[in-house]
């Protein structure tokens, strides 16, 4: 009995190796399984003729004109509620429109396009606006609610409640032509980030409209 015992021991010792082999193997597998998974799961960037890029492109330059004109007002208004309500818009389209900038850099994409302005909203069948090739950059910006240089120089120059009628009646419209473009982006992309952002627009802006008219009727702004 005792002369058989040191025969068994090899056995055990390389049956343990062979198991812990065996297991390093699998281990090793299961990681590279898991690698390989990641790589293919990983979700592909929008395309520069993408819905996402062309409203990331397209509201920061709506947003651009928004905080002009915003601090135009709030350096010169002496309604608080008006000021307050125009600190809120600059400082929220700023923070918006540095997202929607970090976006396109994330993607790899230019922050400009040649396409028209709201090329990629054409699928959309309700906030469409048509064949935008047919239209020209005045007309397109236009249809953006966009002011007008000459509309920009009147409100810089205009003070006192006159101003502050101007800005509500130029960033009302400005707000009324941000919605469908935010509203088009949530229908047609595929970024969970952008949609959101999208939605808060939709949302606030659409607040900020009511906010802006009721402060209309009080500064007796003709209509």
């Amino acid at each position: 009995m005792t002369d058989d015992a040191p025969v068994a021991r090899p056995a055990v010792r390389w049956a343990v190796v062979a198991l812990i082999a065996v297991a390093v193997v699998a281990v090793a597998f299961a990681i590279g399984r898991f690698t390989a998974f990641g790589a293919t799961a990983a979700p592909a960037h929008p395309s520069t003729t993408s819905a996402d890029a062309g409203f990331a492109r397209d509201m920061q330059v709506h947003h651009t004109q928004a905080v002009l004109m915003a601090m135009e007002i709030y350096r010169k208004t002496a309604d608080d509620e008006l000021r307050a309500l125009s600190y809120d818009i600059a400082t929220t389209q700023s923070g918006q429109r540095g997202e929607m900038y970090g976006w396109l850099v994330e993607w790899g994409l230019p922050q400009a396009s040649d396409q028209p302005l709201m090329t990629w909203m054409e699928k959309s069948g309700e906030h469409s606006h048509g064949d935008t090739s047919a239209l020209t950059q005045e007309q397109l910006l236009g249809e953006m609610g966009m002011a007008t240089d000459a509309q920009l120089d009147r409100l810089r120059t205009l003070e006192g409640q006159p101003a502050d009628c101007l800005f509500l009646e130029l960033m009302i419209r400005h707000h009324q032509g941000a919605i469908p473009m935010a509203q088009a982006v949530i229908e047609l992309g595929d970024e969970p980030r952008v949609a959101e952002v999208a939605g808060t627009i939709v949302s606030g802006q659409s607040a900020e409209i009511d906010a802006m008219r009721d402060i209309q009727s009080r500064l007796g702004c003709s209509a």
